[in-house]
C-alpha cells in the first residue's frame, strides 16, 4: 500500500512560498529533482516554471485543475499559480531524478524587450501561462528533449537552448489550458498551510469514507467555514475534489484490471452504486462498462499511460 502522506512529509509543513535563487552568471534555473523532497508541496512563486516529469505517474494539482500525469508530462506554470505533482510512494521510497524544473523571471524578458523588441512576442504566451499549460504531441516530445539537453551546456549556449524552448512552447497549438480563469486563491502562509494539510489528508484517504468534518478538524475550523475556504482556494468543492480523485482511480482500474465494476465502485470509496454510475456518466458521458470496452479495444492500438489511453482522458 502506498502512503501519499508520507510522500508529502506527513504533517511537517514545508514553506508555502518557494524562493528561487539562480547563480549570478545565469538567467534562469535548471534543476534535477528527486521525489519526494522538501519542495514537493502545494506551493507558488513569482517565477514561471517549466516542469517535466521524467519518471513515475500520479495526480497533478495546478490551480483548480486536478488531473493525471505520467512520464513525459510537460507543463508551464505562470507566476503566482499554486501547483504540485503528487506520486504515491512507500515509506522511505525515493524516486531519483523524477523531475526537471526550469524556473525564470518573466520580468527580465519583459525588460529586455525594450532593447530587443522581438521578446515582446512572448507576452501573449506569458498571459496564457497564468492558468497553467500542459503540452502534448510533438510539442511535448520536442520540449522534453530540449530540456534534457540543457543539462550540460553552460553560458550563452544554454541560454540559446532556453530561448529555443520558449519559442517552441509559445508557438505551438499542442497544449491544454489547466486552471479556470476565475480561480483566485488566498496566497498567504496560513491559507496555504491549511490547504496543504487538507490535500494531504484527502489524497491519502479518498478511497475510504471521508467527510468534510475530517479535514475541518485538522485546522480547527467549522464545516461551513472549511467548505467556503476549500472552494475558494482549490476551485472545487470538497465533494467535487474527492469525486474527481475517485473517478481517476476508477479509470485506472477499468483499464488495467478485470475487477468487477461493483467492486471498483466500493473499492475507490463510493458507497452507492447508483451514485457511482451517475457521477461517472456525468464526467465521461459514458457508462463504466462502455469505458472499459473502449479501453480494451484501444489497448490494441495505444500504449496505456497509467490508465489513460489515446482519446480516453481520465479528466475532461
Amino acid at each position: 500500500m502506498t502512503h501519499l502522506a508520507d510522500s508529502l512529509h506527513g504533517t511537517k509543513m514545508s514553506p508555502f512560498f518557494e524562493h528561487i535563487i539562480t547563480d549570478a552568471g545565469e538567467s534562469f534555473l535548471w534543476r534535477l529533482d528527486d521525489y519526494p523532497w522538501q519542495r514537493n508541496v502545494w506551493n507558488f512563486h513569482p517565477e514561471f516554471e517549466i516542469h517535466l516529469i521524467r519518471k513515475s505517474s500520479g495526480v497533478a494539482y495546478v490551480g483548480d485543475y486536478i488531473g493525471p500525469f505520467c512520464p513525459g508530462h510537460l507543463a508551464v506554470i505562470g507566476g503566482g499559480l499554486p501547483h504540485d505533482w503528487v506520486t504515491g510512494t512507500r515509506p522511505g521510497e525515493l524516486i531519483s531524478n523524477r523531475d526537471i524544473v526550469v524556473q525564470f523571471d518573466a520580468q527580465k524578458i519583459r525588460t529586455a524587450a525594450a532593447a530587443l523588441p522581438e521578446f515582446a512576442d512572448l507576452e501573449e504566451f506569458f498571459a496564457r501561462c497564468g492558468r497553467g499549460l500542459a503540452f502534448r504531441g510533438a510539442a511535448a516530445q520536442e520540449g522534453a528533449a530540449l530540456i534534457e539537453a540543457m543539462h550540460k551546456p553552460r553560458g550563452f549556449a544554454r541560454l540559446l537552448m532556453f530561448f529555443e524552448l520558449l519559442h517552441l512552447l509559445s508557438t505551438t497549438v499542442e497544449y491544454d489550458v489547466l486552471s479556470s480563469p476565475n480561480f483566485v486563491p488566498e496566497l498567504n502562509k496560513a491559507a496555504v498551510d491549511v490547504i496543504q494539510k487538507a490535500l494531504i489528508y484527502i489524497v491519502d484517504n479518498h478511497m475510504k469514507a471521508i467527510r468534510l468534518r475530517d479535514i475541518a478538524s485538522l485546522s480547527d475550523m467549522s464545516e461551513s467555514a472549511m467548505s467556503r475556504f476549500f472552494l475558494k482556494n482549490t476551485g472545487n468543492s470538497f465533494t467535487e475534489h474527492v469525486t474527481k480523485l475517485r473517478l481517476y482511480r476508477t479509470c485506472i482500474l477499468l483499464t488495467e484490471t478485470t475487477m468487477p465494476i461493483t467492486d471498483i465502485c466500493f473499492g475507490v470509496g463510493f458507497t452507492n452504486l447508483s451514485n457511482f454510475n451517475r457521477n461517472f456518466l456525468r464526467q465521461y458521458r459514458m457508462t463504466p462498462s462502455s469505458y472499459r470496452r473502449l479501453a480494451k479495444h484501444r489497448r490494441h492500438h495505444d500504449k496505456p499511460r497509467d490508465g489513460v489511453l489515446s482519446g480516453l482522458s481520465v479528466f475532461p
